[in-house]
């Protein structure tokens, strides 16, 4: 594929911030979108997760941001707060060489006092649920009317959760005029409609991957779930685990009976608010907690690598859905695995969402040796973020240099707003707690707790 420097109209600056990012070469939806959109054409674009979209779309909107002007004038909606928040992260990183470039994700879970005060300090770019921005636009607190770009992400999935007419009163907040992108995975009945009411003479693009995804699938009957998922859990002994429920209720009840069990365990689904959900993500991305269990909120937006196995505790009922599931792992190329359970009775229902899945039935022989999936890292919360000014460097200076920490024992650093998560090797947790008590950050002291606890 082209390199990146092959766009004429592409600032040097963000070349080399791409460079330094490991961007050099295009993806195809990239190679393909980047020219119409920085020459402010509409597009619809058919692209899986993984495909490198954000970064099609958010080289447009950065490029194209004008620093001086204080309201909005780039608008991204997306499905839930995970993809709001995935979205946001790679904007930021694309865009540090325009240092003072605002962007702002709102979404439900945090108050929306904190959310308006935001805005009215001035923003660029806007990524958001729909839910939360006709909060705002209720309250009064966000105006569109300077939008000049309105991206739809995820379109099939929005639509999926009931948000068509909401997309539809939002739009009408917006000049008539402006530039209109849809990504979307699938294009059903609803993002067609989206399609023709929403975009002008829109450019279409239709992007199949080139390298096959390397999933091996599979499903096991069984009328005992949930030994049936000891036993692969003993037999496969993932370094990492997601496990999809169908509902709420079962998820957090699946979650204690493997925490229970001695596994090192986090659940994420709809009854969880912001920061609950944030922390879930961190804590599984990062290493501290090797299984998550979840609901479809996970199944779209959870960008996590070093997945290798994908277990459906429950079989959804749609083949969109198990594919969006199972497409958590095998990513970026690595082998994955997914294993479905099914319930003698499914037979029909599993046919309908996986047919190339291989099926047997569930091992009734001796037990093995129990493995129990325990975390060597714990996560450190530290009170202070991106509204303190923290960088990654600040805390991983402090925890090395101040406390004494070996750099070889800190993990990943996630700077929240007004929280930072540093994963750390168990047997330094108490060493980084007491020294946080004597040591201060960027001559400032803050306090720190064990994630959980």
């Amino acid at each position: 594929m082209p390199p990146f420097s092959d766009i004429q109209t592409l600032p040097p600056e963000l070349i080399t911030r791409l460079t330094t990012l490991g961007f050099t070469t295009m993806t195809p939806i990239q190679a393909q979108a980047i020219e119409p959109i920085l020459a402010g054409r509409d597009v619809v674009a058919q692209s899986q997760t993984g495909s490198g979209k954000t970064l099609a779309f958010g080289i447009g909107c950065t490029v194209a941001a004008r620093m001086e002007v204080r309201e909005p004038e780039t608008l991204i909606i997306t499905p839930t707060w995970e993809l709001a928040e995935q979205i946001a992260t790679q904007l930021r990183s694309v865009a540090a060489y325009r240092p003072n470039l605002k962007i702002v994700t709102l979404s439900g879970g945090v108050p929306l006092r904190g959310q308006a005060e935001t805005i009215a300090r001035g923003v660029q770019i806007v990524i958001g649920t729909p839910g939360r921005l006709m909060d705002h636009l209720g309250k009064g607190t966000l105006d569109l009317s300077s939008v000049k770009r309105l991206v739809l992400d995820e379109a099939d999935r929005m639509l999926e959760m009931g948000f068509a007419e909401d997309i539809g009163r939002i739009a009408r907040q917006i000049p008539a005029g402006r530039q209109t992108l849809l990504f979307s995975a699938t294009f059903p009945e609803g993002v067609e409609k989206l399609r023709t009411t929403l975009l002008r003479d829109p450019l279409t693009i239709a992007v199949e991957t080139d390298s096959p995804v390397q999933i091996r699938e599979s499903i096991i009957v069984t009328s005992d779930k949930d030994e049936t998922l000891r036993r692969i859990i003993d037999h496969h002994r993932p370094e990492s685990l997601l496990i999809f429920c169908t509902t709420k209720a079962d998820t957090i009840a699946l979650a204690q009976k493997l925490d229970q069990a001695g596994h090192s365990v986090t659940e994420l689904h709809g009854d969880l608010d912001q920061r609950q959900r944030q922390e879930a993500v961190i804590a599984f991305g990062n290493g501290s907690r090797r299984i998550m269990v979840a609901t479809d909120v996970a199944s779209r937006g959870l960008d996590i690598s070093g997945i290798d196995l994908v277990v459906n505790y429950d079989l959804p009922s749609d083949p969109a859905i198990y594919t969006h599931r199972i497409g958590r792992t095998g990513r970026a190329g690595e082998a994955g695995k997914a294993i479905s359970l099914r319930a003698p009775y499914e037979k029909a229902k599993a046919q309908a969402v996986a047919p190339d899945a291989i099926e047997s039935s569930s091992d009734t022989g001796q037990r093995v040796s129990r493995y129990r999936m325990v975390s060597t890292r714990e996560t450190l919360c530290i009170n202070g973020g991106k509204r303190h000014k923290l960088r990654p460097g600040d805390l991983v200076g402090t925890l090395s240099k101040g406390i004494g920490i070996d750099a070889g024992q800190i993990g990943d650093i996630t700077i929240a707003e007004t929280i930072s998560y540093v994963a750390l090797d168990v047997d330094v947790i108490s060493k980084a707690l007491s020294g946080l008590e004597r040591t201060r950050i960027k001559k400032k002291r803050y306090k720190g707790w064990v994630l959980g606890n």
